[in-house]
């Protein structure tokens, strides 16, 4: 009788969902609406390729890998089933999302090519330090995952307990599998990653000029490229060394109560912060300097007190956002309520802070620097086309998940969830209003330059709909992970896996696209304001092609 392999379809149309919604906002960040492909967009989109590969390189889910849980019921990372999807996303997800990094460029548009008769070799572009750096955390993984190949595996222990009317005692605790049986997974992840990290390196050396850039921008952006990639791929490195000092940690229950302790997350904490804080080479055409137009608008000269205070506001959302999670003293009934709704009602108590934040700054501003008799400017455009899209499409995604998960409450014992996620969110969207209305409504400030007054506004109304666009994207999230076995039960045993109750436990596509989605969150939280209080150029007109000789 043949033996029959099943693919859970998931498994396929997982990674190209994702490579394909990764390569759509790469290919819009390089692409500016309007404008083309410019300095600038160039070296934003160098910016969202680090912040995605960086979400993509997580390896939380497979930490404890080749560990035997004491308890039966609870998740293991023991076998192939387990451990292929733990150790592939994140390895081969940086790797992907970097290539598609280079793939996003646009190709070269003008009938007449500036062409470059030298070679491109890797070593022309790679930053020195980085790479002998990233070399030395390669081989140090290398070594801690050879270690775990001399170490025997050994049964768990269920936990037991005894009273004898005095004291009491216990013991049992986790097992693992045999040492090679470890080594061989982890260091065959170490290969994968060193050999297409060198394979991306190529890419990036070999890919065509940008014409938006000179021939110098053009080898700084791979520079750029490669600090970028190197960084990633050594945390992702450490993070593997990481989990074979778990392995190693482990005491034999065997044996009788054991502390253990594991010294490599202390230096994979390290190599997290030095990566963090190794920051990439700059482009020359991006910033301000000879080869670009003086700076306007509020970064020019002596700034309004009005300007400072719009501009001192924003580094002031972040605490807004942390200040109702450590002031229980004051605020103890609204944090235990939330807390009571769960993750959601995190979320919302959370982002209804930032929003009464940013309304009262526009109240602040009214009340200390409002005139009645100044004029009110509105913005043409209050918010960019591109956050404009991303709010729609965070709403289209919650919409999606509220309406999956309450199509499938129908497990037993399970209660409609989704509503108070659902609630909270109406109430968040309710409580952006007065923001904005504080914005469209509040006097004009005497004393600014033209079209300065219209540009804070915007600035305003860019907050309020980050903070609605985050918020529906961390909801979407906190549902696929708290609800994951009722995407299981809607789409039926075949997309959980044959012969696995859809009840079983929780779903892992479910579970890792909503732990997608709260990184997506994050970075949208955090949307820089771009270019609105500043005098934008209308676009020069595009020279007619060149008839080709």
């Amino acid at each position: 009788m043949p033996v029959q392999f099943y693919v859970p379809p998931m498994l396929l149309l997982g990674p190209a969902i994702a490579a394909l919604l990764v390569y759509a906002v790469l290919r819009w960040v390089v692409w500016a609406p309007g404008t083309g492909t410019t300095p600038r967009s160039v070296s934003e989109h160098g910016l969202w390729v680090g912040v995605i590969g960086w979400l993509a390189s997580s390896l939380q889910g497979a930490m404890t890998l080749g560990i035997i849980p004491a308890n039966p019921t609870a998740a293991s990372v023991v076998n192939a089933e387990s451990i292929i999807p733990a150790l592939g996303w994140p390895v081969l997800g940086c790797l992907a999302v970097h290539a598609l990094g280079q793939v996003s460029y646009p190709g070269p548009r003008r009938m007449r090519r500036q062409a470059v008769l030298s070679v491109r070799r890797i070593r022309d572009f790679l930053p020195r330090r980085l790479a002998l750096t990233t070399a030395a955390i390669f081989v140090s993984a290398a070594a801690a995952i050879a270690r775990t190949a001399t170490l025997p595996g050994f049964a768990a222990v269920a936990p037991w307990t005894i009273n004898d009317g005095d004291s009491y005692n216990s013991g049992g605790g986790d097992g693992r599998i045999p040492g090679p049986e470890e080594a061989a997974w982890l260091g065959g992840a170490l290969l994968v990653l060193a050999v297409g990290t060198w394979l991306v390196l190529w890419l990036i050396s070999r890919r065509r000029q940008l014409e938006s850039l000179d021939a110098v921008d053009n080898a700084v952006l791979r520079s750029i490229a490669m600090n970028r990639l190197l960084r990633t791929v050594s945390m992702v490195a450490a993070g593997l060394a990481v989990i074979a000092g778990n392995f190693a940690s482990r005491p034999d229950p065997a044996d009788g109560p054991a502390s253990w302790t594991n010294f490599a997350a202390l230096a994979g904490m390290a190599v997290l912060v030095v990566m963090w804080c190794w920051r990439p080479p700059r482009l020359a055409s991006a910033g301000l300097g000879v080869r670009n137009r003086p700076e306007s608008g509020l970064a020019a000269g002596p700034r309004h007190p009005a300007v400072r205070l719009i501009s001192s506001l924003g580094a002031l959302l972040g605490l807004a956002a942390a200040v109702p999670l450590v002031a229980g003293v004051f605020l103890t009934p609204v944090v235990m309520a939330a807390a009571s709704l769960g993750l959601a009602g995190i979320v919302a108590l959370m982002a209804t802070a930032v929003l009464l934040a940013i309304a009262g700054g526009e109240l602040l501003l009214q009340r200390n620097y409002g005139s009645p008799e100044a004029p009110r400017g509105w913005p043409r455009q209050p918010v960019s086309p591109a956050l404009l899209t991303t709010a729609a499409l965070a709403l289209l995604v919650f919409l999606a998940v509220v309406g999956v998960t309450a199509a499938g409450p129908a497990l037993p014992g399970e209660e409609l969830d989704w509503v108070p996620a659902a609630l909270l969110m109406a109430g968040t969207a309710a409580v952006s209003l007065p923001a904005l209305l504080a914005a469209r409504r509040r006097h004009g400030v005497p004393g600014l330059p033209s079209g300065m007054d219209a540009a804070l506004r915007a600035i305003t109304v860019h907050r309020a709909v980050r903070t609605l666009a985050a918020a529906l994207t961390a909801q979407a999230a906190v549902l696929l992970l708290t609800q994951s076995q009722v995407w299981a039960a809607v789409l039926g045993p075949d997309a959980f896996g044959e012969g696995v109750p859809p009840a079983a436990g929780s779903w892992w596509p479910a579970a890792l696209a909503g732990s997608v989605l709260a990184g997506v969150a994050v970075v949208i939280a955090v949307i820089p304001v771009r270019m609105l209080a500043r005098d934008r150029p209308a676009p020069a007109p595009r020279p007619d092609k060149e008839p080709a000789t």
